[in-house]
């Protein structure tokens, strides 16, 4: 087995895991359903539920990467108790980003097709009924949407491939450098368009009536669901990379700064779509509508147009390609631990997996619209259903049983590792609200979820 690859800065450590948290959720939903659900009402209890759920499952994965060294299943294996069977979550763990990978890159793949229109000129002097017809032509087309999935799956596991150091972190570090000014420079532009200001207020100021007619209890589920999904935790993913880790640095302090970017690149996506979704009368939507209908038509009537929207889906695909790249080093990170392959036999099996295996989320927009596999879902909410829904929140229960009862790793060899390091710490404090309440919490949106 070759030796354990590892990450030459803390930076890319952090950037490499934020990116896998920021994704096409934050720019869609996040500015929606804060929107929505009463502005700034949602948002605070958005950022309560991230620092009591959230970063809390976030350590734990972490915890259990840096104190093993190893993937999720040879990590809980070489962690549990003797005769206890945790490290069985590990399959599961390869499962779920494998899963999410195969409808993932074909999003990923909508933004490249976008930037590249933008860049050409396509939507030049485009009519508002002509913008949504693109839209349905992309999709319409299996041969387009294979070209940029395959182009997304095939430059991702490229990456991979040249390793952690060498690679992943060098391209992870210009995409994500690259959106976070990319995100300040087009929430600036947004910002200062005439009209923009009503946009600001219906985003940022509290409104309590919309709260109230939403219901309360939807807006705190709403944030609770949101601020979990955002970062990705369950499956493995931050845990794979905190097996590349030094024992430097706390492990609080490293999951507040992955919260933090994750939350900022939402918030500034808000301060993008509705100051120019209110200075063009045009209602913001959730979902596929308004990345590919509302706002191109928006840029198209905008000064500069051409260029704005360019820099946008260069953003977007920063965005959704830094967790295609995040993800795919979790399955190759994965596989190697588990089976003890070398990293190019890794991506040589699982590119062509990973690219076959998303074929039919391609055809699930045109030649196959009618399948239906879980219920009326169609193939890609069928996969993100397993995902979001399933994976990630019985995973998450697991890691904080795991990292909390005495029949699994137990907290005082979870906490013994959380504070290892410079930064903050982790108070012994929460124990009983790790141990008894976090499981709850998180039960509920799983069974929310399958409601």
């Amino acid at each position: 087995m070759e030796a354990r690859d590892s990450f030459k800065s803390r930076l890319g450590f952090i950037l490499v895991s934020a990116g896998c948290a920021i994704g096409i959720g934050n720019v869609w939903k996040f500015p929606y359903i804060t929107g929505e659900y009463g502005g700034a009402v949602f948002v605070l209890f958005y950022l309560l539920f991230l620092v009591i759920m959230g970063i809390p499952v976030v350590t734990m994965e972490l915890a259990v990467g840096r104190a093993s060294h190893k993937g999720v299943l040879e990590g809980l294996k070489a962690l549990e108790p003797k005769g206890t069977f945790w490290h069985l979550h590990g399959w599961l763990c390869l499962l779920g980003p494998y899963v999410l990978m195969i409808y993932y890159t074909s999003i990923s793949g909508w933004m490249v097709d976008y930037c590249w229109r933008f860049i050409t000129g396509s939507f030049d002097g485009m009519a508002p009924s002509e913008v949504g017809k693109v839209f349905t032509g992309m999709v319409s087309d299996p041969w387009e949407l294979t070209l940029f999935m395959g182009l997304n799956v095939l430059v991702g596991f490229i990456i991979c491939a040249g390793g952690v150091a060498k690679s992943l972190e060098k391209v992870t570090k210009v995409m994500m450098l690259g959106l976070l000014g990319l995100i300040v420079i087009l929430a600036v532009n947004s910002v200062l368009l005439p009209g923009g200001g009503e946009g600001l207020k219906f985003f940022l100021l509290p409104d309590w009536n919309r709260a109230v007619d939403a219901g309360l209890g939807n807006v705190a589920t709403a944030a609770m669901n949101q601020a979990f999904f955002t970062l990705s935790v369950g499956q493995g993913s931050m845990e794979i990379f905190a097996s590349y880790m030094g024992k430097d640095h706390a492990l609080t302090g490293e999951a507040v700064r992955i919260t933090a970017l994750d939350t900022f690149v939402a918030i500034m996506a808000g301060l993008i779509i509705f100051p120019a979704c209110f200075a063009y009368g045009v209602a913001p939507e959730e979902g596929p509508s308004l990345i590919f209908v509302a706002l191109p038509n928006i840029f198209i009537n905008m000064p500069m147009g051409r260029l704005w929207g360019t820099l946008f889906f260069i953003f977007m695909t920063f965005a959704s390609f830094s967790t295609v790249t995040a993800v795919f080093e979790g399955i190759i990170g994965n596989a190697m631990d588990d089976f003890g392959w070398s990293r190019r036999k890794t991506v040589a099996i699982f590119l062509p997996l990973v690219f076959l295996g998303s074929l039919p989320c391609v055809l699930g927009f045109n030649l196959w619209q009618d399948v239906h596999i879980i219920g009326a879902r169609g193939i890609l909410d069928s996969e993100d259903f397993i995902v979001s829904s399933l994976i990630l929140p019985f995973g998450s229960i697991v890691f904080a049983l795991f990292c909390t009862w005495k029949y699994g790793w137990g907290f005082n060899n979870y906490l013994k590792e959380v504070n290892t390091g410079e930064g903050m710490k982790m108070p012994r404090w929460v124990k009983p609200y790790f141990k008894y309440v976090l499981p709850l919490l998180i039960l509920v949106i799983l069974v929310r979820g399958l409601m």
